[in-house]
């Protein structure tokens, strides 16, 4: 039965079963989705065969990273179709070709910055980069920073400190950037977006979402931003309706669109449990990988009794 996900003019038809893994493979969740100038799809996740590339029909092209990567956690892929890597227990980000060459590595691998010290990194997070190339990075669960890299790699400044005021963060969780070098922060904990110049000067924030986790702007003036909002998870409200899981579209004021995805989480059709990643291809299709394991906290049963929650899905954007 065809599944369609609609809100005013924004209207997808989801297909849940995208992607064409090889025999015996299997996803362990997928943190994030990033497409190329080909619309080639590469979903990075936590199972055997960190980044799998696919066509946008869904079939399997190559794999790599396997054995390098400790956790993943981001994936951001630029104009050039280099591919960055976020890894959070690593503590890096690294650059590859499309084909899992390594470029550049950022960070010291394997040693955390002390806690909320400011330095990186302390589980950073995820990646974007500036239209010159400059190299962001949102850092993360044990810091409260945003740290900017020239192309090469070199650290020219860092912001933020622990806070709910302008410009203080409460995990910084995901990072984009548009065509005029604003920088967009997804602040989870504190439930909203805050907007910086390139050089970390606060400008504006949006306040009507509830966890953003994942941030995907396309390039282009004005463009949308398409967020991924996770639900409430404390026993006290993780059943009051209208707060996620969902994807809500954005203006590029902050203003929203429209909210996808059927009021309460699960494994329903037109239901999330935790969009983490999003990616949009040259024709306008949408691609969300979710962390279904670690959200439901099912990390210690896959080992003793595996079992596949929905992990990655396609949405076609039909006009």
């Amino acid at each position: 039965m065809e599944t369609i996900l609609a809100s005013d003019e924004f209207k997808y038809r989801v297909d849940n079963d995208w992607g064409k893994l090889p025999e015996g493979w299997a996803y362990r969740d997928v943190v994030g989705v990033a497409t190329d100038s080909k619309d080639q799809v590469y979903v990075f996740n936590r199972g055997l065969h960190p980044v799998i590339v696919f066509d946008r029909h869904g079939n399997f092209l190559r794999s790599w990273g396997e054995g390098q990567f400790w956790r993943a956690h981001g994936i951001h892929i630029g104009p050039d179709d280099s591919v960055y890597c976020t890894d959070d227990h690593h503590q890096t980000i690294r650059k590859f070709t499309p084909e899992g060459k390594l470029l550049l590595s950022i960070g010291t691998p394997g040693k955390r910055a002390p806690y909320m010290s400011g330095d990186p990194f302390h589980m950073c997070t995820h990646t974007a980069l500036s239209p010159g190339g400059d190299i962001y990075v949102s850092d993360g669960y044990g810091n409260a920073r945003v740290h900017k890299y020239s192309p090469d790699g070199k650290l020219l400044k860092s912001w933020g400190e622990p806070g709910c005021d302008p410009g203080q963060f409460n995990i910084v969780h995901n990072i984009c950037a548009d065509d005029d070098g604003w920088i967009f922060v997804a602040d989870r904990e504190n439930h909203r977006v805050q907007v910086f110049n390139g050089d970390g000067r606060y400008e504006t924030q949006w306040n009507n979402l509830h966890r953003p986790c994942g941030l995907y702007m396309p390039r282009g003036k004005d463009s949308l931003c398409y967020i991924g909002e996770l639900g409430p998870q404390m026993e006290v409200n993780k059943h009051v309706p209208n707060l996620g899981p969902r994807i809500s579209v954005c203006d590029h004021q902050g203003k929203v669109l429209a909210r996808l995805g059927s009021k309460g989480g699960g494994e329903g059709p037109d239901q999330f449990i935790a969009p983490h990643g999003l990616a949009m291809d040259s024709h306008g299709d949408l691609y969300i990988g979710e962390v279904s394991n670690t959200y439901w906290g099912l990390q210690g049963e896959l080992i003793q009794n595996p079992r596949e929650l929905r992990a990655l899905r396609k949405m076609a954007r039909i006009l």
